[in-house]
């Protein structure tokens, strides 16, 4: 992940590297100086390199001291031993960075190509939006009914906002909401994150906006007593609770990955696999069936990639975020599961639905 980025000789000087312990430095996007991931690497690097200026050779010197948790960098600068720049950076400097892209060579004329200029013209246009929403209501509505096709997508656009919501907190800049039929919906930026708080907040804000939404609709029915409110409510439920599933690419599997990611040690995975294992044999006291055999899914995926999670670019959580997430995910399915099973106890078939396929 990107470190660093400052104004250097006229050149941005660039610095990135990883809990591992690897970092590379680089001046006008050339690599000048690395250090190579070690176990027994300590915090504070030191990278030179050298530069001509006409007939004289200048050395460069960049020292960094890297705490992860939380995270700060602190780094000097110099040139020929003189100080030239000096400072620090924290967790909220790298929410705010914008990643560096490699610039992409230019590709010759081709129908592929031609067919992107196409599809991003249709995007500017918005006119990939209304095709997408008609075909996601005219589906709904072919399979079910043209009242619960609207309301399904008032749901997934509650759902979405969310995201929007949570993604225009950090100053990123969106593209909006897309409805794809049978598959739900998405919310898209032109922004990549940098930290994996930024990657919890944003996913887990889509089902927490939905727990809102099913909060309201219970209400109205409580003060109407019209039955079809009490089922969008359970089935608005039931649809961000499956959305918070352990398992990639749904936003359980980026929130429970970003905690377990975030952990630098051998206890932090085993306190997860715990807690994965807890929520099994929960799952199953209650009767969840299905949860539990997904949330073993979700986890083993998560195990496996757990030795690769320093090669990421995203900033980790620390112990704050850690918890924190932790228990607004926990609270999060919580209370879904509790709107399912409130309606589920009333007796009335179609509001059992959602906990039978729970328990299946």
């Amino acid at each position: 992940m990107e470190l660093l980025s400052i104004d250097f000789l006229g050149q941005p000087l660039r610095l990135e590297g990883s809990m591992a312990g690897w970092q590379q430095l680089f001046w006008s996007n050339t690599l000048v100086a690395q250090h190579a991931a070690s176990a027994d690497h300590n915090d504070h690097y030191h990278h030179e390199f050298q530069l001509t200026q006409g007939e004289k050779i200048i050395t460069c010197q960049l020292e960094a001291k890297v705490t992860w948790q939380p995270f700060l960098i602190e780094y000097r600068a110099m040139i020929d031993g003189e100080l030239v720049a000096e400072g620090s950076r924290n967790e909220k400097d790298i929410e705010k960075q914008i990643p560096h892209t490699p610039i992409k060579a230019e590709r010759k004329f081709s129908l592929i190509g031609l067919v992107s200029l196409g599809m991003k013209a249709l995007k500017s246009a918005k006119l990939i939006k209304v095709v997408l929403a008609s075909a996601s209501l005219a589906a709904y509505s072919w399979l079910f009914s043209i009242e619960f096709a609207l309301s399904l997508i008032a749901c997934l656009m509650f759902h979405e906002y969310g995201h929007i919501k949570a993604m225009k907190y950090f100053g990123m800049k969106t593209k909006g909401i897309y409805l794809i039929p049978f598959l739900g919906g998405l919310a898209l930026s032109d922004e990549k994150i940098n930290t994996r708080w930024q990657d919890v907040v944003i996913s887990i804000m889509g089902p927490f906006f939905g727990l809102i939404l099913s909060l309201i609709l219970m209400v109205v029915y409580w003060i109407t007593g019209e039955m079809f409110f009490a089922g969008l409510a359970v089935f608005n439920a039931f649809l961000n609770l499956f959305n918070l599933l352990p398992i990639l690419p749904l936003d359980g599997g980026h929130v429970l990955k970003s905690i377990s990611f975030s952990m630098n040690s051998k206890l932090g995975i085993f306190l997860c696999a715990l807690a994965a294992v807890s929520g099994v044999i929960l799952s199953y006291y209650l009767g969840l069936a299905l949860f539990g055999f997904l949330l073993i899914m979700g986890s083993l995926e998560i195990v496996f990639e757990w030795r690769a999670r320093h090669h990421s670019h995203l900033l980790p959580l620390d112990r704050y975020g850690q918890i924190i997430s932790s228990v607004w995910y926990i609270g999060l399915v919580s209370s879904l599961i509790g709107i399912i099973w409130y309606f589920a106890s009333s007796g009335d078939a179609l509001l059992q639905l959602p906990m039978q396929i729970l328990g299946t």
